[in-house]
């Protein structure tokens, strides 16, 4: 996760012609710990995703998204719907995948544990 945040904010920093020292001013760090988050050495930009959005006019859920997907403030509310959906669609499947995985799991542990019994 701390790779993909770092990829977006370096972007997003780069995109608004800003140094790395002009954001750390603004979340009020280091250079050097800016640095870092923007490496993907530090899980810090936790502490300072509503800094972060607010600097580069995002919502804070759009940091954590893997695609391309971004939510537009300046579209209508049916189109934000519609994105919302399709990224719920997209964990909701992810999570029944985990839970085949998990289950999988569950009953080889079992086999291996009747083994022992």
């Amino acid at each position: 996760m701390n790779a993909l945040v770092a990829k977006k904010i370096k972007g997003l920093r780069k995109q608004k012609s800003l140094s790395q020292e002009q954001v750390a001013d603004y979340l009020n760090i280091s250079q050097s710990t800016y640095a870092r988050i923007e490496n993907g050495e530090s899980n810090s930009w936790v502490s300072y995703i509503d800094s972060i959005s607010k600097l580069f006019d995002l919502q804070p859920e759009e940091l954590l998204m893997q695609d391309n997907v971004t939510i537009s403030h300046n579209k209508g509310k049916s189109t934000n719907a519609y994105i919302i959906n399709q990224l719920s669609e997209k964990l909701i499947a992810q999570y029944e995948e985990n839970l085949k995985l998990k289950e999988g799991i569950i009953v080889d542990l079992k086999k291996r544990l009747s083994k022992y019994e």
